[in-house]
């Protein structure tokens, strides 16, 4: 009996059990007529900046489903508390729920207290949330907002960890928004400076990812005051080059005139039709 309740130890080195489990269950799978799923590659680009009076978070509107664009405008701003928001990256059901929960217990919490709530409590329900699942709720977060003291801006993986920082982003298009954020930062910027920093960063992670795109969507919290701009900007509008190229008109336009390309051979046959009953029905919308 005591043998039994003794832990046993770990042997060292790597342990390729699960490797040889998944290999099994391949094939089993493989025999059904069926087969594995394979995971999907997300794509977005958020990030957040402190400035002199708040923050500013900013967002794309692409969300994908493989390599299918599902939605060009979805608002990945998410409403946490009257002067917290949180952008959103990963999984879009994850993000969605794991923020609507963590506002309604912030909402319980500001009741009870009486006050509204301090961007590190939310920072540390959000945290604790994610890792109690381990990373298995694919929800990668940028939490920002002014409370008593002062601007405060987080980012928040999927497993737990958290950063706070003067400037962040996350998604597949941050190392982009990143190379932005390290070559313009600076301490103490005015509200339309920050602005166009955030907006430019999301625009360097549209054009450099191909998971991101559409729309720009800006959330500017000052104290007492949230200005939400959806949306702020069209990063790529369609028709319209980012370079011109000597072949093109000046304006840029996909339309080439006639005879741009010379014509190497041209054959008419003409039909000889003739209209032998021509009858008109009405349709019946009773």
């Amino acid at each position: 009996m005591a043998s039994l309740s003794v832990c046993q130890p770990q042997c060292g080195g790597f342990s390729f059990e699960y490797s040889k489990r998944n290999a099994l269950l391949e094939a089993e799978i493989t025999k059904l007529g069926c087969n594995i799923p394979a995971a999907r590659k997300t794509g977005t680009t958020i990030c957040g900046v402190v400035f002199k009076d708040g923050v500013v978070l900013g967002a794309d509107t692409r969300a994908t489903e493989g390599m299918i664009v599902a939605d060009k405008n979805c608002s990945k701003i998410h409403y946490i508390s009257p002067n917290i928001y949180c952008c959103g990256a990963g999984t879009a059901a994850d993000t969605e729920m794991t923020t609507q929960l963590i506002s309604s217990n912030l909402e319980l919490h500001s009741l009870s207290t009486g006050r509204l709530p301090r961007i590190a409590t939310a920072n540390r329900m959000l945290k604790q949330m994610l890792f109690r699942y381990q990373g298995y709720i694919g929800a990668a977060l940028v939490l920002g907002g002014v409370d008593s003291t002062g601007p405060h801006l987080y980012s928040i993986y999927p497993h737990g960890s958290t950063d706070k920082l003067p400037y962040v982003t996350m998604g597949s298009g941050s190392l982009a928004a990143m190379a932005v954020f390290e070559d313009r930062f600076k301490q103490d910027m005015e509200e339309e400076e920050a602005k166009q920093l955030v907006r430019d960063a999301i625009a360097a992670g549209i054009f450099n990812d191909l998971g991101s795109g559409s729309n720009i969507d800006l959330c500017v919290i000052t104290e007492g005051k949230v200005d939400y701009l959806r949306p702020h900007d069209e990063a790529n509008k369609k028709g319209v080059r980012i370079r011109e190229l000597e072949a093109l008109p000046e304006s840029g336009s996909y339309k080439y005139k006639r005879g741009t390309t010379g014509v190497l051979s041209k054959t008419v046959i003409p039909f000889n039709l003739e209209v032998v009953e021509e009858t008109i029905q009405t349709m019946d919308t009773s």
